[in-house]
Parts: structure tokens; sequence; C-alpha cells
């Protein structure tokens, strides 16, 4: 393949991941594609992405492979004395995996045993939050080129800005459904001050004092209380 073909591949690759970031698209998906498109572009012999967990862990969540050993060596690699690259930002190359440290042991056990001899690992940032690692494994001698590391940052950090966009489009949804549910529950406290008041023949603020009182005294939402009277399934005395 030409420079000028693989360039134009690339960039079509680019241009399908960006068009997945629109409403309603799959992370998982994208985070698959990603993934794959490592293995067919940058001619890896697996590639791996990991995120965080809420406890700081990194758990691998798309892979080139179900391989046990295979996943097992994407996961150590993010586990072992490479983590700090997840902390620190900086993209880390090891050129040969056999000359690794005994404090390497359980990723250089690992990633020989399915035979890969060379790994890059990049972190998945934006400014200063970090959420995970893209990992390349190799069964050849040698680092990826320049360029092809210039691609796989590119690929990170496109899966970076896809994760946190979704990530954010959770959040505006749930706070925006949290926001209906009070405005929802207001119209039923509203409906059922009305009911009470013209029940117990007592104005509306007393209405609403009853309501209120009732909700604390029996651990009750004020919202579900207020339901209850609407829908006569609750008579206040």
């Amino acid at each position: 393949m030409t420079t000028l073909d693989r360039d134009r591949r690339l960039l079509t690759t680019f241009t399908q991941l960006a068009d997945t970031l629109v409403d309603d698209y799959d992370v998982v998906e994208l985070m698959q594609r990603l993934v794959d498109t490592c293995a067919e572009q940058l001619e890896v012999a697996a590639a791996g992405l990991l995120l965080a967990d809420g406890g700081g862990e990194l758990e691998l969540v798309a892979s080139t492979s179900e391989v046990g050993t295979i996943v097992e060596a994407l996961l150590l690699a993010s586990q072992s004395p490479i983590d700090p690259t997840y902390d620190t930002a900086a993209a880390i190359s090891v050129a040969e995996v056999a000359a690794l440290g005994p404090e390497w042991e359980d990723f250089r056990r690992s990633a020989l045993a399915s035979g890969f001899t060379t790994l890059v690992t990049i972190p998945l940032r934006l400014r200063n939050q970090t959420i995970g690692a893209l990992n390349l494994l190799q069964r050849e001698d040698g680092v990826l080129r320049e360029d092809d590391l210039i691609v796989a940052r590119a690929l990170a950090d496109l899966a970076t800005i896809g994760i946190l966009h979704e990530r954010a489009l959770r959040e505006t949804e749930a706070l925006a459904e949290q926001l209906q549910h009070a405005l929802n529950s207001r119209v039923v406290i509203e409906q059922a001050k009305g009911v009470v008041s013209h029940m117990n023949r007592v104005p509306v603020d007393e209405a609403f004092t009853l309501i209120r009182t009732y909700a604390r005294s029996h651990g009750e939402r004020l919202g579900d209380v207020a339901r209850a009277i609407v829908e006569r399934r609750l008579r206040l005395e």
C-alpha cells in the first residue's frame, strides 16, 4: 500500500468515526471500532481500550481479541509499572518486552506467552482528566514509527472525546429527568393541596402543612403522599 493510499484510508476512517459522534451513538461500538482501526491501520497484533472505574482501577472495555491470554496481556499492561502512563499522560513505548525488569514479571510472562514482543500504551486524556489508556501490542521487534504514533494518539484522543461526550450527554439527560420529576411532583403537590383544602375545609397553606406533616411522620416522600391524595388512595383527617 502506498503512502497516499494509506493516508486516504486513514482520512476515510477518521471521517467515519467522527460521524458516529451524534445523538444516540453507542459508545461501546465506537470503542470497538477504534481498536479495530488500530489493528487494521497500524498493523498491530492486538489493541485494547481500558477505562478507569469508580475506584480508579483500569478495566478492559474493548479489544481486538477475546482470547484469554491476549486479554490478560492487555490488562496487565496497565496494571504493571507501565501504569504511570495513565497518571502522567505520557505515552510509553516498550521495544523489548523480554528485557523488562522483574517488577514487570506478570506482564512480561503474559505478553511473551502470546508472542508479543513490543508494547505502546497511550493515555486517554483531555486537559487534566485521564480516563483510561489505549494499549497496542506487536509480535515483531521494534516500536511504532513516529507517524504511526501520531495516528495512535489521534485515535486515543478521539476515544477520549467520544467517551466524555457520551458521559456529558448522560449527565445532561439525568439532570433533565430530575428537573422534570421535580416539576411533575410540584404539580401533583399543588393538586393535593387543593384536594385537602376542599375535603378538610382549611386554607391552602394549612392543607400543605397537613400533607408535609403526614409525609414526615410516616417516613414517606412528599410527592408520593401528594399523589396518593390526588388519586384518592389517601385521605387526611
